[in-house]
């Protein structure tokens, strides 16, 4: 299992260290966002390796849906039941949630469709702040903090027309950004193909929060900031 290093079980309980959290965003999602950081002052899990988790131990259903609820801090032990319905949470020892999943038509367990789709989706969100939210940014003259660049992972879901694959590619087919005072709702639309069929259909919703008017040298100083970070590592 491609995703061994990055988190620990112990029956059903499972913790993923600041460490293997950091490496996971850096070296499959190449995902350099400094809240991923081994002691980042507000340090999370990717949310993108709890998705990944609930593929690994339960398989990829056809339709599924994947909202946060909360961060997920370093060494948390969270509980991934035995048995799950079509809708379940992953909660910590204190019954705290945060992840909602339903699910719905048939269920794959084959592990070379599974790494694939995982790879290819943290591939893409991994990319998100430079090729899609910063042209969104200027597209609507709006940014985020530059002092305290928050973006809030919200849901994921996708629709599969088959499970008939075992290796998926995924591509960006619309975006879309709703302002609402300091507030921006991004919404994300992906096709999954296996070769030159599409088998499926995903969205994908982040929030942006303190925005501010558009400023072309802070923004730009947030780009040469994240691809330095990718640099040095």
């Amino acid at each position: 299992m491609f995703l061994a290093p990055y988190f620990l079980k112990q029956n059903q309980t499972i913790s993923v260290s600041a460490q293997q959290a950091s490496d996971f965003a850096k070296k499959i999602a190449q995902d350099f966002n400094p809240i991923h950081d081994v002691g980042a002052k507000r340090f999370c899990v990717p949310g993108d390796l709890l998705f990944a988790l609930v593929l690994t131990q339960y398989g990829l259903s056809q339709q599924m849906k994947f909202s946060f609820a909360g961060m997920v801090g370093d060494g948390t032990e969270l509980q991934f039941p035995a048995q799950v319905n079509d809708s379940f949470s992953i909660c910590d020892s204190r019954e705290k949630v945060y992840l909602n999943v339903s699910r719905q038509g048939d269920v794959s367990r084959c592990d070379a469709q599974t790494e694939s789709f995982i790879r290819q989706y943290v591939a893409f969100s991994g990319h998100n702040f430079i090729d899609i939210l910063i042209p969104l940014m200027k597209q609507h003259q709006v940014m985020i903090n530059p002092e305290r660049p928050l973006v809030i992972y919200e849901s994921m879901s996708f629709d599969l027309t088959t499970l008939d694959f075992i290796e998926v590619t995924l591509s960006l087919v619309g975006q879309d950004l709703k302002i609402n005072g300091k507030r921006g709702d991004v919404t994300l639309h992906f096709e999954l193909h296996s070769g030159d069929i599409v088998v499926g259909t995903g969205i994908k919703t982040l929030v942006m929060s303190g925005l501010r008017p558009y400023e072309e040298a802070s923004v730009q100083q947030m780009r040469a900031t994240y691809e330095g970070r990718k640099t040095d590592f």
